[in-house]
């Protein structure tokens, strides 16, 4: 039951209800009295405690799915959220939270039962992006459906030229402490830049130096898009490991490609040093390609209702896929391949508002 009004309410004597003032604090146990002004309550924590109505959110009769090994956890609008992913469970209106992360902070509200919208940005105000997350319940508790979308951009960075987008479906099973998610989606980034590739003119080019080499070699304009594309497959969970501590694992697979051009020359020697004619060949388009594994292992811990901390090892594992477009390379065109792999340790603060 949701408290609306400053009116006097009927309470079930035998059952145990939890206070949620506007400052975000609850307070469990049961109501002895409502004068309209004020409620009365017995809890387990404080004794009797008086609070004024003016000062209360909501006042929630205690289910036993709100329990959590007998204390009280209620909804929980932390349990929407893994590391960077999100599930297909909805943060209720009224449920606000932020976020505060190394990298920058964020904010999310609840416009609907079913429907938020946040904002996410580094601490330099830049790239920012906007959030959204709309959820589909079923008739099955534990089967919920969402999708999701980022849009971003680049803000003050390169005048704000650059620009990208992330967007998903998701489904959920499970309960809110203990579940897992598959997601599928698709992003798309841009930096704002003319193009990827400056490339040389084509035609044939003569040395200036006898013994080779000495070409002045023009440029032209840039070859490419600079937008990278990458379908994006992810799989999530959560497991509850205490009464206020609980695992979670995010792992996300993307394969990113993007529209890069190179070119072949034909030498007169065996490389450009010792050529006195080189041919350069019309550009060829290919696919950049880089393929990732990001590993998002945390735990979160939750000593209040409204506040949690969250420590994540995450790292990437990936490969780089391009070719060659230097000039002065002898392998010019080859294709050649880079693995690497980069660990970003991280640690989110979490506060519901």
């Amino acid at each position: 039951m949701a408290f609306g009004s400053l009116g006097q309410q009927n309470y079930d004597p035998d059952a145990s209800y939890a206070v949620t003032k506007n400052d975000g604090t609850t307070y469990i146990g049961k109501i002895l009295s409502d004068d309209g002004r004020e409620v009365l309550m017995m809890t387990e924590s404080l004794g009797k405690i008086y609070i004024p109505k003016s000062d209360i959110r909501s006042i929630k009769k205690i289910e036993p799915n709100d329990l959590k090994r007998g204390v009280y956890v209620g909804e929980n609008v932390f349990t929407t959220r893994y590391q960077f992913t999100t599930n297909a469970f909805p943060i209720k209106k009224g449920e606000n939270y932020a976020v505060l992360n190394l990298y920058g902070p964020e904010v999310h509200f609840s416009l609907a039962d079913n429907f938020s919208v946040g904002v996410m940005s580094t601490w330099i105000g830049s790239p920012i992006a906007l959030a959204l997350k709309y959820t589909i319940p079923t008739k099955d508790p534990k089967l919920n459906f969402g999708f999701g979308t980022l849009i971003g951009s680049s803000g003050y960075l390169n005048q704000a030229q650059g620009f990208g987008g992330l967007h998903w479906g998701m489904v959920s099973y499970g309960d809110r402490f203990n579940n897992v998610t598959a997601s599928f989606g698709y992003a798309y980034f841009n930096n704002g830049s003319e193009g990827t590739d400056w490339l040389t003119a084509p035609g044939t080019y003569y040395s200036s130096n006898p013994m080779g080499g000495g070409f002045n070699f023009p440029m032209t304009l840039p070859f490419g898009t600079g937008t990278y594309k990458a379908p994006i497959v992810g799989l999530s969970g959560m497991f509850a490991v205490g009464e206020r501590a609980t695992f979670i694992l995010d792992v996300m697979g993307l394969s990113a490609s993007q529209e890069r051009y190179y070119q072949t020359a034909n030498f007169d020697g065996t490389e450009i040093w010792n050529s006195n004619v080189v041919t350069i060949n019309e550009p060829t388009p290919y696919s950049a390609r880089s393929n990732n594994l990001v590993v998002m292992p945390a735990m979160r811990f939750q000593r209040k209702d409204n506040r949690a901390v969250q420590f994540s090892l995450a790292g990437v594992i990936g490969q780089t896929t391009e070719r060659n477009s230097s000039i002065y390379e002898t392998n010019l065109g080859k294709e050649y391949k880079n693995t690497y792999s980069i660990p970003f340790p991280m640690v989110s603060w979490f506060f519901k508002f």
